[in-house]
């Protein structure tokens, strides 16, 4: 059921599976990488079935595809490798849970800001944006189990694009920038543990499609403050945990 609603958030207006589920994790005492690991595996099913999903009901953007697939499967996977080389540092998991809970304020502060605009307002992306936007989102998804689509779909839309096609074409990168990831942890560490991962791809697979129909119909701001002020709370209560 966490899986089903957290993809469905996801594939409705970018982001929430992986912050979500990786605080959740965390805070039901998974170390920092296999949570980490767990989700991404997971996503690898999710995310191929919403983007592809999104990319038949044209929510998609070519260029702003092909440029965070290729920054991000680099930022992706440096960023698996160091979670997985600190995983055993006791204060990684409330450095994580920060990271966190700045994505979930994020994600409030733009959806709070956000404006509408008409179809012929919207900007084309620019690859000099793409690329390190992909890296950087990429490699704080790694270490922190999620953050991807917290930082690239909001960074984008408020920068004027089109919201639909910055939606689709996120979660369809990050398929890629998922697996490039999933290799990572699978050849750099010992385990995984695959039986938590059948019901995260169950939950995720029944809701992907649903999700990507609901784009064109959502209130997405308020759904993504609905998700910002989760991952803050849940957030909050790990790092709470981990102090005291």
């Amino acid at each position: 059921m966490d899986a089903f609603v957290a993809e469905l958030i996801d594939g409705s207006i970018g982001m929430g599976y992986g912050v979500s589920l990786t605080s959740f994790l965390l805070l039901i005492g998974f170390g920092t990488a296999m949570a980490s690991a767990v989700v991404h595996v997971s996503e690898i099913f999710t995310t191929f079935v919403s983007g592809i999903s999104h990319f038949r009901i044209g929510n998609f953007d070519k260029k702003i595809f092909t440029y965070l697939v290729i920054s991000g499967v680099a930022g992706g996977s440096i960023g698996a490798y160091i979670a997985v080389k600190f995983k055993d540092v006791a204060l990684v998991k409330p450095f994580v849970s920060a990271i966190l809970l700045l994505m979930g304020l994020l994600i409030i502060v733009r959806y709070i800001k956000k404006r509408d605009f008409l179809i012929q307002e919207y900007k084309t992306p620019k690859i000099r944006h793409l690329i390190p936007l992909g890296i950087v989102a990429s490699f704080l998804d790694a270490v922190g189990g999620g953050g991807w689509g917290p930082i690239s779909t909001p960074t984008l839309i408020v920068n004027n694009l089109h919201p639909k096609k910055v939606i689709g074409s996120v979660n369809f990168a990050e398929f890629f920038v998922t697996l490039s990831i999933s290799i990572t942890f699978f050849l750099a560490m010992p385990k995984i543990e695959l039986g938590h991962i059948i019901p995260l791809i169950i939950g995720g697979l029944m809701s992907a499609p649903i999700a990507a129909m609901l784009t064109k119909r959502l209130p997405h701001k308020i759904l993504g403050i609905l998700v910002g002020f989760l991952i803050v709370i849940l957030s909050l209560r790990t790092i709470l945990v981990e102090i005291f």
